[in-house]
């Protein structure tokens, strides 16, 4: 029993040595610092990091979120090469072309659709017409990659999962929480490889600041996004289950309501959720409380808890002063350690496309990815309503 213990233990400062360990007994206290989250998960780099030769070529369709630009970033990096674009939107358009002017400004979707050539299509339309979208494209032989909420309800969810099955196309959400940040890729390395023993539970926060005057006016409708459980939530249900290692999973409980903004009544402030899977369990709490105050969007959380330790991760800032994002706390049976994953690497975009070329599940599988969904949409779905009185 003790040389398993020590292997662990080897791999563990091994990997975090790289990373720049620093060990400490207590986190120490300070103030929070401006800085910028990691510019890989924006888009930024444009084509840094492409091969020569493309291996896939890709388009783009609904640039209704700035995750679009997340997405392409991603499979830029993965060396995909970015051919076209479509946005009924004529500003949302120019931004786009102006982000990146390798791509051509197709005439309409249809233009893109039935473009041979084209391997997969990425979106980041308004929420409720992503899953309409994927169905067509995966008709017409090409794969998807949707921004989170990939899917608003429980029959649009049927629906594809149907038209899946039958052409045996990918039909990938990009929950982005996980794929691109780089400290949550980093714990899903130590969890593989027994850093905290079995984990029991994950507790998923994920706060978000409203940003009242640049939202559209579908953002403040649940209608179109789904719920705040369903749009926000979804990245906590996928967390649950990758690092749970759950298969099969139930809602226990959830609660939804509008606390605070009166002004918009069908938007949804707050959300939490309690999770049962058949191998750990979950809590997740969602919200748009993120106070001006902090230097970024919002201060996200990932805690995992293991038989022989505990993982916090601190996504977007630590608010004890480090700069940056991608921090990750590792907590196990002989000491405290602090991780800077800020360099680490962010496989989805590669691993996607390896998955487009081989037909394989290697960046996440199918059921994963719709069962992520489908707890989502039951939470929303089966949630109490939540009435303060002010």
């Amino acid at each position: 029993m003790k040389r398993p213990q020590a292997n662990r233990r080897r791999f563990i400062k091994d990997s975090v040595g790289t990373a720049g360990m620093i060990v400490v007994s207590t986190l120490s206290k300070g103030t929070s610092s401006a800085h910028s989250p990691d510019t890989r998960a924006s888009g930024n780099l444009g084509t840094a990091g492409q091969q020569s030769t493309p291996k896939i070529r890709f388009s783009a369709i609904g640039l209704n979120h700035a995750h679009i630009y997340g997405q392409v970033g991603a499979v830029l990096r993965g060396g995909g090469e970015l051919v076209s674009f479509y946005a009924k939107e004529p500003d949302l358009a120019a931004e786009f072309a102006k982000r990146y002017p390798q791509a051509k400004l197709a005439r309409s979707e249809k233009e893109i659709v039935e473009d041979e050539s084209i391997k997969l299509i990425l979106s980041a339309s308004i929420p409720e017409d992503r899953a309409p979208l994927g169905i067509e494209v995966m008709r017409h032989g090409k794969d998807f990659m949707s921004d989170k909420p990939g899917i608003t309800s429980l029959d649009q969810l049927a629906q594809v999962r149907s038209v899946q099955k039958e052409t045996r196309r990918i039909y990938s959400i990009m929950y982005s929480e996980r794929f691109e940040n780089a400290a949550t890729v980093k714990a899903g390395e130590l969890v593989k490889a027994g850093a905290i023993g079995k984990v029991i539970q994950t507790i998923g926060l994920g706060p978000h600041r409203m940003n009242i005057k640049t939202r559209p006016q579908w953002f403040f409708d649940h209608r179109h996004y789904g719920g705040i459980i369903c749009d926000i939530g979804s990245h906590q249900a996928d967390q649950f289950l990758f690092f749970t290692g759950s298969t099969k999973a139930d809602v226990v409980a959830s609660q939804v309501g509008n606390v605070h903004y009166a002004q918009y009544p069908e938007f949804q402030d707050f959300g939490d959720v309690v999770l049962r899977g058949d191998q750990g369990m979950g809590y997740i709490r969602v919200d748009w409380f993120t106070p001006d105050g902090l230097s970024t969007w919002g201060d996200g959380r990932l805690t995992i808890l293991g038989t022989e330790g505990f993982i916090e991760i601190r996504k977007n800032v630590d608010i004890a002063g480090r700069t940056g994002g991608s921090h990750l706390f590792l907590v196990d049976q002989k000491e405290t350690r602090y991780i800077d994953c800020s360099n680490e690497p962010l496989p989805y975009g590669n691993q996607l496309i390896n998955d487009i070329n081989n037909r394989t599940e290697t960046a996440m599988s199918q059921e994963h990815c719709f069962l992520a969904t489908e707890l989502a949409l039951k939470a929303q779905k089966q949630a109490q309503k939540i009435n303060i009185r002010k």
